[in-house]
């Protein structure tokens, strides 16, 4: 383990892998915060499970949207920069809202407030998580990319072990403090994240334009004034006469090359302007046309999200309100939670990944409705009449429910690198993963208007059973949209 972080190290650099580590840690970590945010939505503003659901939807929502920063930051650089200036714009996002709500109490208690900076914050996040992307695909590039692999998993590692300290931190902090404190606790990981962007340098791209356009602007010229200086030299052996008219020939060409030179400086300015937009219009063609291919797979995952209503807001508020579940034990769950989603990944590289996708996607599905059939146990209290404790059903309910989520999302990668054409991987993975992030956005919003149709609120549960059986009917509806994944396609391959 050592000696694969020294040679990543040399190869790298310490402060790229530094501040890769610690962006990635810190996305890890933001569910230390996060389970303060659902406290405040419940015990403070007093919000209902379906208005709860509805503002975290909408503070989430940067996250659909995660190719519109990828396409500024690839073809609008920032004083000749296109990485770092955008991630020194998406960390200070991600800080400035930490401070004020656990300054400003009139800021934390008022909804319309809360929603704003929680959805400034995930726009800091989701365009640092672009961004972050981005610099690792160019620093793998070439001679390096024997270690893109190594590279990604030490990312995924730093952001296993921040949401795996997240949790458990998260879960004894709110018992110990109060949630202003863990918001001001919190700023500290992004402070220290937009300190360390200092440390990394980037080549402008300006001054590799600015060379070519000075370059293409003096050839001519130059050339010309040369041939004049020949004609001149020719003309001193000649005639001392000549050379006076020569030097005098030769101060009204600097004067007028002088001028041409300042004639160009604003069609300099013209000429980066123009770039930016041309590239912009590129990539954007670019990401048009290749998503004009078939995508079909991606409407499928899309409709997985739509089609069954996320009522996980709902369960929180049962879970601490009815089973009196304190948040050091939830935070606990969580971890659990990221263990299974590990579990998960080891037992789909090892054990499903020559498996026809269709049939691992099915398998999934089913494992899912089964998963949810222990929440219908759980609120109808059926696990006590067996000696089951509620805190095991939770625990495992999340682990296992983890695991399989991840035999969905893990095909998702696949798929979407398969899809991916060359030139812009980068901006189409991130379109996808948008997708994906929109139709989780979406399905929660469907579990906000389930939620409210059948009434559920704080203290009022009666209905959840039901909701829970819909939910589990709905799971088996994408089942039904399975040919539009490609038949034949496996685990490695589509």
């Amino acid at each position: 383990m050592i000696e694969w972080v020294k040679q990543l190290k040399k190869a790298f650099g310490a402060s790229f892998l530094w501040l890769i580590c610690l962006i990635y840690f810190t996305q890890g970590f933001r569910s230390f915060v996060w389970t303060a945010v659902s406290y405040q939505l419940k015990d403070n503003l007093k919000l209902s499970p379906s208005a709860s659901q509805f503002v975290s939807s909408i503070a989430f929502f940067p996250w659909s949207i995660k190719p519109l920063y990828g396409i500024l930051s690839d073809c609008i650089p920032i004083k000749g920069r296109k990485r770092i200036p955008y991630l020194v714009i998406a960390t200070f996002l991600s800080l400035v809202p930490w401070p004020m709500l656990g300054i400003y109490s009139n800021l934390r208690s008022s909804q319309w407030h809360l929603t704003v900076l929680l959805t400034v914050q995930n726009l800091g996040s989701a365009m640092a998580d672009v961004v972050v992307d981005a610099m690792i695909a160019e620093a793998v590039r070439s001679e390096r990319a024997s270690f893109a692999g190594d590279l990604q998993s030490l990312s995924w590692l730093s952001m296993a072990v921040g949401g795996i300290w997240g949790s458990l931190l998260g879960g004894y902090a709110l018992t110990n403090l109060q949630i202003d404190k863990i918001f001001l606790l919190f700023s500290v990981l992004p402070a220290i994240q937009l300190l360390s962007c200092g440390l990394v340098g980037e080549n402008s791209v300006d001054v590799k334009i600015s060379r070519e356009s000075a370059y293409s602007s003096n050839s001519h010229p130059v050339n010309g004034n040369g041939d004049v200086l020949d004609k001149d030299n020719i003309l001193l052996k000649k005639s001392s006469a000549s050379a006076t008219r020569r030097k005098k020939s030769q101060k009204n060409g600097n004067k007028r090359a002088s001028m041409r030179t300042k004639s160009l400086i604003p069609e300099k300015g013209d000429y980066l302007v123009s770039r930016w937009f041309h590239s912009l219009k590129t990539a954007t063609y670019s990401l048009l046309r290749a998503f004009r291919q078939p995508t079909r797979p991606m409407a499928w995952f899309f409709l997985a999200h739509v089609t069954v209503p996320n009522l996980s807001t709902v369960m929180f508020y049962y879970q601490t309100e009815v089973l009196n579940l304190d948040a050091s034990f939830l935070g606990t769950a969580r971890v659990v939670g990221w263990l299974g989603l590990m579990l998960g990944t080891f037992m789909y590289n090892r054990f499903l990944k020559t498996m026809k996708l269709r049939k691992i996607l099915l398998l999934a599905h089913v494992g899912l409705s089964l998963l949810t059939l222990l929440d219908i146990i759980l609120v109808s209290r059926v696990n006590l009449a067996y000696g089951v404790s509620d805190r095991i059903m939770v625990v495992w309910g999340s682990a296992l429910a983890d695991a399989v989520n991840q035999f969905k999302f893990m095909p998702f990668l696949v798929l979407s690198g398969q899809l991916c054409p060359p030139g812009i991987e980068g901006t189409l993975f991130a379109l996808f993963m948008s997708i994906n992030n929109l139709g989780s956005t979406l399905g929660s919003f469907v579990g906000a208007g389930l939620a409210s149709i059948l009434n559920l609120s704080s203290g009022s549960f009666d209905n959840l059973g039901l909701g829970i059986a819909i939910q589990v009917l709905c799971t088996y509806f994408p089942v039904a949209f399975l040919f539009l994944i490609p038949k034949e396609a496996t685990g490695i391959s589509a």
